[in-house]
This record gives C-alpha cells, structure tokens and sequence, in this order.
C-alpha cells in the first residue's frame, strides 16, 4: 500500500511524525505537508504566488516535502504533480491521511479544519482519504505515540472495509495523557451541527482603533446532539464519521425545482 501523509499542523509538528510511526507498517507512507502552520484554513487554496517546496530529513525516521501553502494544496499539488513525478504519470496513492492533528475536529468545526480539508481535496480527486485529529486537554502531559497507536487501531478497523475513491472517513482520538491509556471503544456517530459558542474581547490600539482578539478551548457548542460526535468524544470515545464532499441539500432540491420550474 502507498499512502500520502499530510496535515495542516506543518510538516515539523509532533503529531504527524507520531503517527508517521504508527503507519509505516502499512506500506510505503510518503509525506507531504505544509512548511508550518496551517490550522483553521479550511479549504483554502493558492493562486496569487507560487508554492515553494522543500525536500527535507525531517527526523531520524521521516524524510518529507513541505509546501508553502494550505493543507489542500498540498494534496492538490501532491497527487496531481508531486506524486507523478515520483511514481510515474497515471499513478495515485491507495489512500491520503491526514494528521494527527493537535486538536478535535468534531461538530462545526470539521468546516474550518484544514486537516479534514485535506482528506476531503484527496477524496475529491479520487483517492480515499481519512482525517486524523486529537483532542488536546489543558494539560502539557499529551502522549502523542500512545494516541497515534490508538489511531492507528481505528485506521485499520476502518480500512478492513474496501473504501469508496471518493469518500473520507474523520477519526478523533480522545485526550490521551498516559503511555498505557487503553484503547478506547469506537463509536461510528455523525456530526453534531450546532453553532460553537465564539468568543471576541474588544480591545484598543495604541492609536485609539478598536480590534477583536477571538479566544475559547474551539470545543463549547450551543447545543451538544445525542448520537453527535462531540458527545461521543467528550465520553472518551474515539469517534468515526464519514463525510462527504457535496454540500447539495438534497432534502430541499425537489421543492426548490417545483418552486422555480413551474
């Protein structure tokens, strides 16, 4: 199996080179992600300058090519340049990951990740992809290869079904803070809707102009579904929700073509 490692953390942070390790067994794991930080970018993508690129050791185990762009650049310009380049005009990779990121993505906030914007670019250009990301307490004692192997339990439940070319599969790994926590029960839930409860303090600048500086942990919602993700995850679950790129309310589309076509 070849697979496309990628983030939005930046190539350099820890939870891609956790869970670099917890893969490699899988196959051959190419890494592909942002020169730094590239978190809450959703699904943005360059046009207005040209994406440098470095290849580079980027530890002891991992050897990468960083991209100065956004995560769903670096899928965009992977599998369809980076990767041809590599393997030969016509090939893909089996499957894109995406993380670990360091942070949940679960309820509305799957709209601002880059991380799932990343998996989501790879299963829009054909190749299956799963969204990787931890849920990250108050406290600096994150375990992050005990959560990658936990991720990677739930990688390989999830990939012992064949899965769609266009489809993407967001796990989230609950707060992992010991070497030996256990391996937490799986739960296949949706995505919880509600609004998050955002945060902006007004200050002032030195000339009198007033700014807003957002603050909040990202994970208060207005309202928390049963069933939802944020439940699941906030039960020290760890969380499976297939997405899917098409944002077409096919509820609504029939009464909206009788209404428009009659």
């Amino acid at each position: 199996m070849k697979i496309l490692l990628t983030n939005d953390d930046g190539i350099t942070a820890p939870g891609i080179a956790a869970l670099y390790n917890a893969i490699r067994s899988l196959g051959e794991v190419v890494v592909i992600a942002p020169a730094g930080v590239q978190s809450a970018m959703s699904h943005g993508i360059t046009f207005h300058r040209p994406l440098m690129t470095r290849d580079f050791q980027v530890n002891a185990e991992m050897f990468g090519t960083s991209i100065d762009g956004t995560p769903a650049d670096c899928v965009k310009l992977g599998l369809r340049t980076i990767w041809a380049e590599r393997f030969g005009a016509g090939t893909k990779p089996d499957l894109v990951i995406s993380g670990m990121n360091s942070g949940a993505n679960v309820g509305i906030n799957v709209i601002y990740s880059g991380t799932i914007a990343a998996a989501i670019e790879a299963a829009f250009l054909g190749v299956p992809a799963i969204a990787v990301s931890l849920h990250i307490g108050e406290s600096p004692r994150t375990q992050w290869q005990r959560a990658a192997e936990i991720a990677r339990a739930a990688i390989d439940r999830v990939i012992e079904h064949p899965l769609d070319a266009h489809r993407v599969v967001s796990i989230n790994v609950p707060r992992t803070e010991k070497a030996d926590a256990a391996m937490p029960a799986l739960r296949v839930v949706r995505m919880n809707t509600s609004a998050g409860v955002d945060r902006h303090e007004r200050r002032e600048s030195p000339e009198g102009r007033a700014y807003y500086w957002p603050y909040g942990n990202g994970m208060e919602f207005f309202h928390t579904a049963q069933g939802s993700d944020v439940e699941a995850l906030m039960a020290h679950n760890v969380t499976i929700t297939p997405l899917w790129y098409d944002l077409t309310d096919d509820a609504s589309l029939a009464a909206w073509q009788k209404r428009l076509h009659a």
